[in-house]
């Protein structure tokens, strides 16, 4: 398919995992994708893999600086930006009574700050037409042990994409979450490690962890005009853990 020939593409924490994915799939369905993310090492061996149509841009989304650098490089090599996945993302464990100001001010940092400040620097970029898709997580609706600054900061990201599809009325732009279960990623296996991710993927409908590539192929849906009528929504893609 090539429902996204022409189009350009923002993926942050685009070097791995999720990000990876819906990177790859937009690049197999026509489109050219800019990697942002922090480390320089990842940037560059997804580059490698994705080919000619990814360009990477070090920075966090947590620096203004970072952002406005990589806005100002899509506005002078394309003049305009189609697709925008806000997906970096932190995430680690600590039960209540543990949580500390650093841990929490991470993880809100990253995942809403970030998330704001990537959607809001790049809107000048988009047009009628254009896609927002925004990482929550099947936390943001479930209660998880340890885990409960990280769900909130999903929780928050749902009630931004509805806020927002709000605030964009009349634009054109759409704006929707795209909620992953467990999925085999580095981040995820960091924070829960092997033993955990694959006891957590038992508990699915299906049985099994997912796969980036899986969350890739919805993400590419919601990028395309195949979901245009769809916004302020959210899409689970989870193997039915939060559904049932």
């Amino acid at each position: 398919m090539n429902r996204l020939k022409g189009k350009t593409a923002v993926v942050t924490g685009g070097g791995s995992g999720i990000g990876f994915g819906a990177a790859k799939r937009f690049i197999d369905e026509g489109a050219f994708v800019y990697l942002f993310g922090r480390r320089q090492e990842p940037l560059d061996a997804a580059v490698a893999q994705l080919g000619s149509n990814a360009q990477a841009v070090r920075g966090s989304v947590t620096d203004m600086a970072d952002l406005d650098r990589l806005y100002e490089r899509v506005k002078a090599d394309c003049g305009r930006l189609d697709i925008l996945f806000a997906n970096a993302g932190a995430g680690a464990l600590a039960p209540l009574g543990e949580i500390t100001p650093e841990h929490y001010d991470h993880i809100f940092d990253i995942n809403v700050k970030g998330t704001i400040f990537t959607v809001q620097k790049a809107l000048p970029l988009m047009t009628e037409g254009a896609s927002i898709i925004l990482t929550g997580s099947s936390t943001g609706v479930m209660g998880t042990p340890a885990f409960s600054i990280y769900s909130a900061t999903k929780a928050a990201i749902r009630n931004l994409a509805r806020s927002w599809a709000l605030d964009l009325r009349g634009t054109g732009i759409r704006v929707n979450v795209l909620s992953p279960g467990p999925i085999k990623t580095e981040l995820a296996l960091e924070v829960l490690g092997e033993e955990g991710m694959g006891t957590i993927g038992a508990t699915t409908v299906l049985g099994r962890m997912g796969d980036a590539s899986e969350t890739g192929g919805v993400a590419a849906f919601l990028a395309s005009s195949d979901s245009s009528f769809m916004t302020g929504g959210e899409v689970f893609v989870d193997g039915g853990l939060a559904q049932v």
